[in-house]
C-alpha cells in the first residue's frame, strides 16, 4: 500500500489545492486503514484507500458545515477567557501567565496562527499565506487554541 502514498496525495492535491492537507488526509487515511479491526484481507487495496481518504475529506467537510453554527468570526471576537471569574479574582499577571501556559500546551502550527491572528491581526489569508497551508487549516487552528486556552484557563480557575 506504501506504492500508492505519492499517487494519493497527487490526487487529493488537486481536488483540495492543498499538499500539506492533502499529505495529512493521506496520512489519516493510511492510519484509518492499518487501523481497521476486520481480518478480512483488502481486496483491491488503491481503491479502498482512495475510498477511506475521500471519506475522511467528506467528514472534515461536513464537520466544517456543521461548525459554522458556531461562526469563526464570533470565536475569533469572543474574549471571555480574559474576563475574570468572580469566584477566583486573578490579577492580569496571573491570568496572562495562564494563557501563556495554555499556548505552549498546542503544536507550533496552531499556537503561531493563534498569535499572528491576536497579536499582530493578520487575516486568516495572510496567515496561510505565512505560514504555507490552508486558510481552512487556518481557522481550524485558531478555533482549536481558542477553545483550548479557554477549557485549561477554566480548569485552573478551579483550582
Amino acid at each position: 500500500m506504501e506504492n500508492y502514498y505519492r499517487e494519493l496525495v497527487c490526487f487529493l492535491n488537486a481536488k483540495l489545492g492543498n499538499r500539506q492537507v492533502a499529505e495529512d488526509v493521506v496520512h489519516d487515511a493510511y492510519l484509518r486503514v492499518l487501523e481497521r479491526s476486520s481480518d478480512t484481507p483488502i481486496e483491491q487495496p488503491r481503491a479502498f484507500l482512495y475510498r477511506t481518504a475521500l471519506n475522511l475529506v467528506i467528514d472534515d467537510h461536513r464537520r466544517n458545515a456543521l461548525r459554522q453554527v458556531e461562526p469563526l468570526e464570533v470565536l475569533d471576537n469572543e474574549e471571555r477567557y480574559f474576563a475574570q471569574s468572580p469566584q477566583c479574582p486573578l490579577d492580569h499577571g496571573q491570568r496572562l501567565d495562564m494563557l501563556q501556559r495554555a499556548l505552549a500546551e498546542l503544536s507550533p502550527a496552531c499556537r503561531e496562527s493563534f498569535l499572528l491572528r491576536k497579536i499582530e491581526g493578520l487575516s486568516h489569508a495572510e496567515i496561510a499565506e505565512q505560514l504555507g497551508i490552508s486558510k481552512a487549516l487556518v481557522e481550524k487552528h485558531i478555533v482549536n487554541a481558542m477553545k483550548h486556552c479557554r477549557l485549561r484557563i477554566k480548569q485552573w480557575d478551579a483550582h
